[in-house]
């Protein structure tokens, strides 16, 4: 039996907006042209005088009895020669059909986080809005009272340019963001990370802040390659080795996304294309965690200290040495996850890319590299964890503290 899962059918509805948006494109062409372009799409002939009475008409007569697959490689055809905003939609939303999509939920979060953070800060937000949106033929969300016709860039540019009066959650509205595909919808969020719109530090950060919202739909904004040094980000979907791999990016953007969040995401996907880098990488991201928290808990440390020594200065201050505790199976775990640390350490001297791995020493399998990176995120999740739930305890005794005061 076949275990691939068929495409689910195009709702009726949509087919019908389908067959009347292709038959509104041909109706484009000049009415002698149309038995012709209808000819070459694979539809029934006709005479001229019938398109001269209406083009439409003539179009969607012959569509009507054209199957949905045949509607939709009429309407690909279409596109390859013309540009037409609501068909190349019409058309994405049922490709997508049947995949993993962004939800509405996680729509409103993207909105609520341009409600407080400009859509470009090196270049005019209407500006990067042309690049994604052909806003210039797309129709007004309000007519002018004066009577002239507008567009919805003209609605854009009055209240966005000349006026203030729209947040940055209303412009993404009214330009479809809640609704539209999910290709237009990473367009979009991989323009606002371009080097061309932000800079470097802000472009970081905001990657990161998206990756925490498209993470729970299984998408993640990943560098595909450099322009003059600087990253170009594009959606990908997590290729994930477990279902905790998400779990673990939510945790760790919420603790640095700049840093700590950074490098789970290499070594996360290194694990199959790099497994020496991956397995660097994990030993490395344990150590920005024990930096991380030691500085947070304002302890001194040794900046070239090695990461079992970090660990160990760390365990104290979150209470993880296994002698701080006398129940016999925490002292168990807890002396596994120093084992767990070394044992990083000495993998990447023999196995990662920070040293010359030499002509004869073995060469890591992504089997390897899987082992490590799912170690190194677990052990960084609890230890993110620990240190959160000790400054909410402190925090709480400190506010108790206070309002006994007399």
């Amino acid at each position: 039996m076949n275990s691939r899962t068929a495409a689910p059918p195009v709702p009726s509805k949509v087919v019908t907006q389908l067959r009347r948006l292709v038959a509104g494109e041909i109706a484009n062409a000049k009415a002698y042209d149309v038995p012709a372009l209808c000819r070459r799409l694979g539809l029934g002939d006709g005479q001229e005088a019938e398109a001269y009475d209406s083009k439409a008409k003539y179009a969607q007569r012959r569509l009507a009895d054209v199957s949905a697959a045949e509607v939709m490689a009429i309407a690909k055809s279409l596109l390859e020669e013309a540009d037409n905003f609501d068909l190349s939609e019409t058309v994405c939303k049922i490709e997508e059909l049947g995949s993993a999509e962004v939800t509405e939920l996680s729509r409103r979060r993207l909105l609520a986080l341009f409600d407080t953070t400009p859509l470009a800060t090196t270049v005019d937000e209407i500006d990067l809005i042309r690049k994604v949106w052909p806003i210039r033929a797309m129709s007004p969300v309000y007519e002018p009272t004066w009577g002239q016709t507008a567009t919805l860039e003209d609605n854009i540019i009055q209240h966005t340019v000349r006026n203030f009066d729209w947040s940055g959650k209303e412009l993404l509205e009214h330009l479809g963001l809640l609704t539209c595909s999910r290709t237009l919808l990473f367009k979009f969020l991989e323009a606002v990370v371009d080097p061309m719109m932000r800079n470097p530090d802000e472009q970081i950060a905001l990657a990161a802040s998206l990756n925490a919202v498209l993470a729970h739909d299984g998408y993640s904004l990943e560098v595909v390659r450099r322009v003059s040094g600087s990253p170009l980000y594009g959606v990908r979907s997590i290729v994930v080795g477990a279902p905790s791999d998400i779990g673990i990016s939510a945790a760790l953007v919420a603790f640095d996304p700049t840093d700590v969040h950074s490098r789970w995401e290499e070594a996360l996907h290194s694990r199959q294309v790099n497994p020496q880098r991956a397995i660097t990488l994990s030993r490395t991201l344990l150590e920005d965690v024990c930096k991380w928290v030691l500085t947070q808990a304002a302890e001194p440390f040794d900046d070239g200290a090695d990461l079992p020594l970090l660990y160990r200065r760390m365990a104290k201050v979150l209470n993880l040495a296994p002698d701080d505790h006398t129940e016999q199976v925490f002292k168990q775990i807890l002396s596994g996850c120093n084992s767990v640390v070394t044992g990083l350490g000495t993998l990447r001297n023999k196995l990662g890319d920070a040293h010359s791995i030499g002509p004869v020493r073995a060469r890591p399998l992504p089997r390897h590299a899987e082992l490590a990176v799912n170690l190194a995120g677990a052990m960084a999740t609890f230890l993110v964890a620990t240190w959160e739930a000790k400054r909410s305890a402190a925090s709480g005794e400190r506010q108790v503290s206070q309002g006994s005061n007399p």
